[in-house]
């Protein structure tokens, strides 16, 4: 063993053996400051993609690092082992995913030494989900699983010092109002983030009103998060990235002729003075890190020394600025303690543009199949969580299927991830990650079915190709098959099912052996020309089917002469008429017979001239991240294609557009929506330009440049065309691009008198251009890499060709009523989380009515439960949420007492969102509005707005009440007996 290899064992064994009861965390940890002095808290960080050049396991072990140098073990491994050089010394860690990964294969005693750390705040975890997600594409019920993964691990490892205090967004692409708002619902103090619009910042700046108090709620009050931007990115202070990956100058003191430590000294302090004169406090924070540094950790600390000892050798000499060692929540809480009054924000920080022609808007759309994909994700990993409960699920192999999916999906909220800004091969990993842990999750969901619906052989199995109408258990004839329908909604829900089936005919009939109607439609030929689709099935099986949880439908096929007749095929061309109707009882459709496109909708009492375009936007300068339209957009004018199908459960019109883009218009008995699932691709790049492809729809609607998108699934956020909130935003050079805005599941305008909506299935860039016309962005490809980052364009493939996209929108048109508007909310959760189905032979049986322990269809019709899984071996986490705001839903009460008992609950109490710490143990700092008045005397707290529920079994009912607010989620952790 060397000399410094038994010096370090030492140091080793010394901490671990010191007294714990000497260890405090958190704020009591944090470094004394100077009043009357510029406070210098220098953070030393790493920020590690999980997964963006290089894939999760290659970023994390340092392999291929002839396309990005990282490796995250020995970041950890050499940070910790610097740490215990100086006391003095701290590290932020903020992806949970990598820290759980190394943590994984660290000696018992390499896991006392950092636990030493952690309590003593040197060692700090902050964010701490399982990774920095993505704030514009991702959807509520992701990130709250996310952060609730993360933070369980830190909490079943580290106890309440493994609880970060702050988020940790230094890298994501723009901010939502709901990420705020989760923040503050898990009980975080405040949050920092580091990229903003370049307008909003020279504004800030000026202004000083770098830091604010963020009301991250529209709907509920008290709901607020103090969020800063950084001075200079998250990266270290210009000149002095002391890392093996930087080239900027080390310290060099001593008796050397390269002696800089005055000069080096004299640009800090410079640099702190301009940092300083734009914060309101004689606090500045200076972050010391960048992308995967600190994997040679010594040579960083060693420079920082240097630079702490010499800055503050000077305060003898005049000085006022003095630096040391912080972390971001130990700067939080110089700011809390200086009873300073911050400005207030209110809207978002969509979209982002670091100049003036760089909108960050096309990564809202970029990779569409993997954005579905992630859904899909989502999907499985709900209805496999609830029905393991259900089922009672508890073995090891299920523990582990469902945590993969967890960590999976966590990976995927990722802000290189769902974004789809990662390289193609990285895009590839994240497809085999998601594709393995959704089929795992699956032989849970098999599993628990057996059990539920009394069918031990039966194979419930998956079909993950629904989209492009193929089911390989059905492909060779779907006679005496089972489809059951799992409904992770919390009420009892109607929705039509589609099997792809060959062209025959078929009876389908229930649990109680009635027969249901159904009809048999074609698929698109488009969608038949597939090069990689086998063409058993050419049609789908069309019927209408209701679950409360789970139901089971019987197929067989029949003789012709016993089905009714149901398609009509119906050819425009040979109708001499100028327009063609498709109607149904709710909802009719007017199709323009030279055009081929929708001419007007009609539904819900409201009639309007609503047409639908697609068109092109060419660029030579878009990429993964950034919409650059080079001219105005390119409609495409021919004439479209159509023949219209008609049937009694369901109408279609099929309209082919041109050679990359087709269409299928659909309405269903009894729904009141119109469906556009629309295939775009292979996107042409034979002229050598890039090109970003949307649809519009166009109406009369007298919008005034005002329109409306959801902030990750949420409260609907206002948007005006060409206006921001707080500043001036430079769109002379991206008048389009500048005004678009994510849209996770909604965007919508309206007049006095009528409103027009879509939603969608995957998240996607929106805007409304014109009034009265909403456009979405469907699908990219570019061939220009814009050195921002990724490294190569977003050119994806598929077989040798471009990459093919199919999806669906929803448009809704209804009149301007207050109160109208709970339609698209129930809508919404109903496409977000439909029925998943599942397919078995039936063996000639007809299937018994499944039975499921939980019945919740007795909560009120505003409740969804938003989560139902396995917290721990004998604990349940559940959470509530009241999904209307304030403008649709009122107050609402319900009593959990009977979910209780059916869930063989013992204790049950009220958690934080994440579920990791008792609501009743909430205390966030409350920092003081600049509006409203005087500074506050001392330090204030807020704490819990209601009473929180804590009740054990042999309490009255009473205390089982609920009561949630407009857009309220309640969590809850119930122990079993």
């Amino acid at each position: 063993m060397t000399y410094f290899g038994r010096i370090l064992l030492l140091s080793i064994l010394l901490m671990v053996y010191v007294d714990p009861s000497k260890a405090v965390c958190g704020y009591e940890s944090c470094p004394a400051t100077k009043a009357n002095m510029v406070n210098i808290h220098l953070v030393p960080h790493s920020h590690n993609d999980v997964g963006w050049l290089k894939t999760v396991d290659q970023s994390y072990y340092g392999y291929n690092n002839k396309i990005h140098h990282a490796g995250v073990q020995y970041i950890l491994d050499t940070v910790v082992s610097q740490l215990l050089q100086d006391s003095e010394r701290r590290f932020i860690q903020v992806e949970t995913a990598f820290f759980a990964k190394w943590w994984d294969v660290q000696s018992e005693t390499m896991k006392k030494v950092v636990t030493k750390l952690v309590n003593e705040g040197r060692f700090e975890f902050t964010g701490g989900a399982w990774s920095m997600n993505d704030e514009a594409d991702v959807n509520y019920q992701g990130v709250i699983d996310q952060f609730t993964v993360g933070l369980k691990f830190l909490d079943e490892t580290f106890g309440a010092c493994g609880r970060p205090r702050v988020g940790w967004q230094i890298d994501t692409f723009g901010h939502s109002r709901e990420q705020a708002a989760i923040f503050a619902h898990m009980g975080y103090d405040g949050q920092f983030f580091s990229r903003m619009d370049h307008n909003d910042k020279d504004t800030r700046m000026n202004n000083l009103t770098m830091e604010m108090i963020w009301d991250a709620s529209e709907s509920m009050s008290g709901v607020s998060l103090f969020s800063g931007m950084l001075y200079n990115f998250y990266s270290d202070t210009p000149g002095f990235c002391f890392d093996i990956l930087c080239t900027d100058e080390p310290i060099i003191d001593g008796d050397s002729e390269e002696n800089n430590v005055k000069q080096r000294v004299d640009d800090f302090i410079s640099y702190a003075k301009n940092v300083s004169e734009v914060y309101i406090t004689n606090h500045i924070m200076v972050p010391m890190g960048g992308d995967f540094q600190y994997e040679d950790a010594k040579v960083n600390y060693k420079n920082m020394d240097k630079l702490i000892k010499y800055i503050n050798e000077r305060q003898a000499s005049g000085s006022n600025y003095n630096i040391f060692y912080s972390t971001p929540s130990c700067y939080l809480n110089s700011l809390h303690q200086s009873l300073e009054s911050w400005p207030n924000k209110t809207q978002d920080f969509f979209p982002y543009a670091h100049e003036k022609n760089s909108f960050w808007t096309g990564f809202f759309t970029s990779r569409p199949t993997q954005k579905r994909f992630e859904r899909d994700g989502n999907h499985m990993l709900q209805v496999a969580k609830q029905l393991s409960v259900l089922a009672n699920l508890t073995t090891e192999q299920h523990n582990e299927n469902l945590d993969y999916l967890r960590q999976v999906m966590g990976v995927m909220q990722h802000h290189d991830a769902i974004t789809g800004t990662e390289k193609q091969a990285v895009s590839d990993d994240y497809d085999r990650m998601m594709y393995e842990a959704i089929v795992g999750a699956s032989n849970n969901a098999r599993d628990a079915l057996r059990i539920l619906a009394n069918m031990p052989n039966g194979e419930f199995e998956s079909c993950l190709r629904l989209n492009i109408s193929e089911c390989a258990f059905t492909k060779d004839g779907a006679d005496d098959v089972l489809v059951t329908l799992y409904n992770p909604l919390t009420h009892s829900s109607t929705q039509y099912v589609r099997i792809p089936v060959k062209e025959e005919s078929y009876q389908v009939t229930d649990e109680k052996g009635r027969t249901v109607p159904s009809e048999v439609v074609p698929v698109p030929w488009q969608v038949l020309a597939l090069e990689y689709r086998p063409n058993d099935t050419q049609h789908e099986l069309v019927f209408k089917a209701t679950a409360n949880k789970i139901a089971s439908y019987h197929i067989k096929k029949v003789e012709s002469s016993e089905a009714k007749p149901s398609i009509k095929k119906i050819d425009p061309r040979e109708d001499e008429s100028s327009e063609t109707v498709v109607e149904n009882s709710l909802v009719k459709l007017v199709i323009d017979n030279q055009t081929g496109r929708l001419k007007s909708v009609e539904m819900n009492g409201v009639s309007e001239k609503i047409v639908q375009n697609f068109g092109v936007y060419k660029s030579n300068t878009s990429c993964a991240y950034t919409f650059r339209q080079s001219g105005d957009i390119q409609v495409f004018e021919n004439d479209f294609e159509f023949t219209v199908y008609e049937g009694s459960l369901v109408k279609e019109v099929h309209q082919h557009v041109n050679d990359w883009i087709s269409q299928v218009i659909r309405i269903y008995e009894g729904v009141n929506r119109v469906e556009f699932e629309w295939l775009v691709g292979p996107i042409p790049i034979d002229d050598k330009e890039g090109s970003e492809f949307v649809t519009n729809f166009k109406s009369e609607i007298s919008s005034n440049g005002v329109f409306y998108t959801d902030s990750n699934g949420r409260e609907l956020m206002k948007r005006e065309k060409n206006k921001r909130e707080d500043f001036v935003s430079d769109l002379s050079r991206q008048p389009v691009s500048g005004n678009f805005y994510p849209v996770t599941s909604r965007i919508a305008l309206q007049d006095d008198t009528k409103r027009l909506v879509l939603l969608n299935d995957r998240s996607q860039g929106g805007a409304s251009l014109e009034d009265g016309a909403l456009e979405m962005l469907l699908h990219r490809r570019h061939l220009f890499n814009d050195g921002g980052g990724v490294g190569e364009a977003l050119n994806e493939t598929q077989y040798g060709k471009g990459l093919i996209a199919r999806g669906k929108l929803y448009l809704i048109l209804d009149s301007a009523t207050d109160g109208d508007t709970v339609t698209e909310r129930k809508t919404e959760k109903e496409l977000f989380l439909p029925f998943w189905k599942f397919f078995s032979q039936a063996g000639g049986v007809q299937a018994a009515p499944a039975k499921s322990p939980l019945d919740f269809n007795d909560l009120p019709q505003s409740v969804h439960l938003l989560t139902l899984e396995f917290f721990t071996e004998n604990e349940i986490l559940i959470r509530f949420e009241h999904f209307l705001d304030k403008y649709e839903g009122r107050v609402t009460s319900f009593n959990i007492r009977d979910i209780f008992d059916s869930l063989g609950g013992s204790a049950i109490r009220e958690t934080t969102l994440d579920g990791n710490m008792p609501l009743s143990d909430m205390k966030r700092f409350k920092f003081h509005a600049q509006e409203s008045g005087n500074k506050p005397a001392s330090v204030e707290y807020s704490t819990a707005q209601h009473k929180p529920l804590e009740a054990v079994e042999s309490d009255e009912a009473s205390l089982f009440a609920v009561t949630l607010y407009p857009m309220q989620i309640r969590t809850f952790i119930i122990k079993t007996v």
